[in-house]
């Protein structure tokens, strides 16, 4: 496996068996980023995160790696497995019937 498949399927697993707190979506979004060492503003990083949903729904990010490029390019000192990471767990918190595009984005590694 390429080390792009297994940061992907590592995100994905990840995402999918998180646990839910009782917070609001931003806290449970920013928690499950700082467990990834991804930190930055609360709301700003929520506005990154709502954004990757509603740029996959308007079509202006096609798959999971568009939205890895988006990401990757608005958060500050992040590497590409923070920006898998990120988009996965924006996803779950935002947007969960987009998921597919992780799975579909894993079939095409």
């Amino acid at each position: 496996m390429r080390p792009a498949s297994c940061v992907l399927a590592a995100a994905v697993v990840a995402t999918v068996f998180a646990a839910p707190s009782h917070a609001d979506a931003d806290t449970d979004f920013a928690e499950r980023l700082h467990g990834y060492g991804i930190y930055g503003a609360r709301d700003y990083n929520a506005w990154i995160g709502k954004l990757t949903c509603k740029r996959l729904l308007n079509g202006i990010d096609h798959n999971a790696v568009d939205s890895a490029a988006f990401v990757g390019k608005n958060l500050d000192g992040s590497d590409a497995e923070q920006a898998w990471q990120f988009v996965g767990s924006a996803l779950s918190a935002y947007c969960p019937e987009q998921l597919v595009v992780l799975q579909q984005a894993g079939g095409q590694q």
